[in-house]
């Protein structure tokens, strides 16, 4: 297979449409439907079920695009990485899903500040559902990731800290004012559905609750009475005036890990992690 035919396939994959996917790749339609059926041919598989109205992945497609992503994204890492290798200074991108690690990723960029060979440190700060898939496409080289609810599939990852959770409310619920609440209570508020994120693949779960990508947007809908939350209990520390943060005892634990592809030999990304152990 040649990069180019994966590159092909990609965005044809996630357009599901041969002129949206060949304006993306800013070609015409057919050297698009060449490279697929030569793709195809090759493999001796049907990757696209084509009709008049619409264009669906086989199971063999699906496969291939989540395979595609994998081999891309670490063709686009070793050339950035490589790069980076020649440059006086190396930068490094460390991911951080937008809202979460406080104190603690404060901490750590001063103390990594103070450290000679530091490299610069660009902060991304991502959706719900990203920091993983930018790792593996080599967007960013390390990233702070949340179990159970970030996958770390292709990563190797460090442990940093255990923490229990909390709900949070509006101030002016009748929950609001508890010492402590149970997952059960929080789960039957009829009018404070559960809000949903996206998962790995961007896709929501099935639920009554409003679909959130992000904290600002899910504590503005949560202080409008929209919607409530159960999350660990730092992204409860400086909370808005009208919200309320209450320990839930019998919610699982969420432990944050620090994660890097594991094929990653970067000599800045060894001595992020080594500091962030320590701290």
């Amino acid at each position: 297979m040649e990069l180019r035919e994966l590159r092909y396939f990609v965005a044809l994959a996630e357009e599901l449409h041969f002129g949206r996917a060949a304006q993306r790749l800013e070609i015409s339609q057919p050297p698009l439907s060449r490279a697929i059926a030569r793709l195809e041919r090759r493999l001796g598989v049907t990757l696209l079920e084509r009709t008049s109205r619409k264009v669906t992945l086989t199971e063999s497609g699906s496969v291939l695009l989540s395979e595609a992503r994998t081999i891309l994204g670490a063709v686009a890492a070793a050339e950035r990485r490589t790069q980076q290798a020649a440059q006086q200074r190396p930068r490094l991108v460390l991911a951080v899903k937008s809202g979460t690690g406080g104190e603690f990723l404060a901490k750590l960029l001063d103390a990594y500040r103070l450290d000679p060979g530091a490299a610069t440190v660009d902060l991304m700060l991502c959706e719900a559902h990203q920091p993983q898939e930018l790792l593996m496409c080599g967007q960013a080289d390390v990233a702070l990731l949340h179990l159970p609810f970030d996958s770390t599939a292709g990563l190797d990852t460090e442990t940093l800290y255990t923490e229990g959770q909390v709900a949070i409310l509006p101030a002016s619920h009748p929950l609001a004012g508890r010492s402590r609440v149970r997952v059960a209570e929080v789960s039957a508020l009829a009018e404070l559905p559960m809000a949903r994120w996206p998962g790995p693949g961007g896709s929501y779960p099935e639920g009554p609750g409003v679909e959130v990508r992000n904290l600002t947007q899910l504590f503005q809908l949560i202080a409008l009475g929209h919607t409530t939350v159960i999350l660990p209990e730092s992204a409860g520390t400086d909370l808005r005036r009208d919200l309320v943060a209450v320990p839930v005892p019998d919610a699982p634990p969420v432990t944050t890990v620090i994660g890097w592809p594991s094929q990653s030999r970067l000599r800045a990304v060894a001595d992020l992690v080594r500091l962030a152990t320590c701290l």
